[in-house]
């Protein structure tokens, strides 16, 4: 059979055997070899996947705590200063410092105006490394490193969780 034969066998749907053995070598797919090489190497990527994304959120509450502290430390702050301009109405013969946090979420009359409030805090913020809104207080006459609060006014706020940051120091020396 020549070359026309071949032609004329093709248009009527046959197929020769040399056509037939060419299509049978195009496979599509993995190899079993090939599919454990890929899973080894997606094993190798997500383990090392995993410590990067735990720093990554023991970050974020560290930078999230230090900018609680922060905004508390400022709210004392302020209510002191606004004390010590005798802006709003303190105890006679206190240290200016707020009683607890809970006055500068609740507000100060003001003693411009018996109606108005003035407020330092919104909330008090969540203890990320906690979980709850439950911080150290320090007072005017307690130590600097004391972890009891003698209560009787807040000069500084701090961590209760007994945790160790990433540097090395302890959250509730922050």
């Amino acid at each position: 059979m020549g070359s026309d034969g071949k032609i004329a066998k093709q248009m009527r749907g046959g197929i020769t055997p040399s056509v037939r053995r060419r299509s049978g070598t195009t496979q599509a797919g993995m190899t079993l070899l090939e599919l454990i090489i890929a899973c080894a190497i997606l094993l190798v990527l997500a383990s090392a996947a995993l410590p990067i994304a735990r720093f990554s959120v023991l970050r974020h509450k560290e930078t999230e705590l230090r900018n609680d502290l922060e905004a508390m430390r400022d709210a004392i702050d302020a209510y002191r200063e606004c004390a010590e301009k005798q802006q709003i109405k303190t105890t006679p013969g206190g240290s200016n410092y707020p009683p607890d946090l809970d006055t500068l979420v609740r507000g100060v009359p003001l003693t411009a105006s018996a109606d108005k409030t003035i407020r330092f805090l919104r909330k008090i913020p969540v203890d990320p490394m906690t979980g709850r809104a439950d911080w150290g207080l320090r007072g005017v006459e307690d130590d600097t490193d004391s972890l009891t609060w003698g209560g009787k006014d807040v000069f500084d706020v701090y961590s209760t969780s007994t945790g160790t940051a990433m540097n090395g120091t302890r959250y509730s020396t922050w």
